[in-house]
């Protein structure tokens, strides 16, 4: 059920033809009750597996001592990040596909776009220093204690959240400048900036600017590091004789490729083209792949799939038992 003109009037306050918002409504994914109820439960399956995923990766390197090592430092760093970021965006799409009022403040919709934008952009510039640290580990061994060390490691960790942060500060400061003019439905199923410029009176070339060129330094960066440190890493084994050897590091390789390149290409679909030029659902459907399914995929692709966290995983519940 929509909300009509005069309540749309109370929710924004109307001033020169332009209007000085004070919430807006998603419209959400889909419109039918059936099919809302369909995908709540599929959201909030995946959201609890993402959930517990994460926060046993968590807990299980914080707990075996084994695991304190760059590589873990940064896959704990990655589960925390993927937790807040299906977390700012899950439960609130929950809620909706519950209830009619689909509702939104002006200071909630900037705060879940903020945090949705900071977590992305720090997970992008994290993927990247995950691939550097498996190139320093594979292809510089002997120095990689040296290099790698507990200092520069975290460093790197506050690097990427303060990228992240910094990037989402900047965009949501000048989005929250923005005019608006009588239509507050996104369209979208949460706050993210190319639906809420579309909706702006005002000319968005500078915010589009600004994502283009800030979005596209983060994220090309960040994938051309990954992929340079992969490309030496299979330079490196193809030397090494032995099958075993080569097999391993080929599948681990492959497999972060694939989740890697699916976050970043559904991001660059996104966030590099003129809102303008963006279809509403095609940004709908691209951005449940790295909103909602990548955060449960990088726990099982990173970290299930490793002996090491296998081992740690196996002690720990054989502790529980005894």
């Amino acid at each position: 059920m929509g909300i009509g003109p005069t309540e749309l009037e109370v929710w924004g306050e109307k001033f020169e033809n332009t209007t000085l918002v004070e919430g807006f409504i998603l419209l959400g994914l889909v419109t039918r009750p059936s099919l809302e109820k369909l995908l709540f439960v599929i959201l909030a399956a995946t959201y609890i597996m993402t959930i517990i995923g994460n926060f046993l990766i968590i807990g299980i390197i914080r707990i075996d001592s084994r695991l304190h090592t760059p590589m873990y430092f940064f896959l704990l760093h990655l589960a925390l990040i993927e937790t807040l970021y299906t977390t700012t965006v899950t439960p609130n799409t929950l809620k909706n596909l519950l209830h009619e009022d689909k509702r939104i403040s002006f200071a909630g919709c900037l705060i879940q776009m903020f945090l949705f934008i900071s977590l992305g952009g720090s997970e992008c510039v994290l993927l990247g220093t995950m691939a550097y640290d498996r190139y320093v580990a594979i292809c510089h061994p002997l120095l990689y204690p040296t290099i790698m060390n507990q200092s520069f490691c975290l460093q790197l960790a506050l690097t990427c959240w303060a990228i992240g942060l910094l990037n989402s500060l900047m965009h949501t400061i000048l989005t929250s400048r923005l005019p608006f003019c009588n239509d507050f439905h996104i369209q979208h199923y949460f706050c993210e900036i190319p639906a809420i410029l579309k909706l702006s009176c005002q000319d968005i070339f500078l915010n589009e600017l600004l994502v283009f060129i800030f979005g596209g330094c983060i994220t090309v960066s960040s994938l051309t590091l990954t992929l340079v440190s992969y490309a030496s890493v299979v330079t490196t084994v193809l030397r090494i004789p032995g099958k075993t050897m080569k097999y391993k590091t080929f599948s681990t390789c492959s497999s972060h490729l694939i989740v890697v390149s699916i976050f970043f290409g559904t991001v660059i679909s996104i966030y590099l083209f003129p809102v303008s030029q963006s279809s509403t659902d095609h940004d709908r459907v691209i951005s449940i792949v790295y909103g909602v399914l990548t955060p449960l995929f990088n726990p099982i692709i990173y970290s299930f799939r490793n002996k090491e966290f296998q081992k740690a995983m196996k002690k720990l519940l054989n502790m529980r038992v005894a």
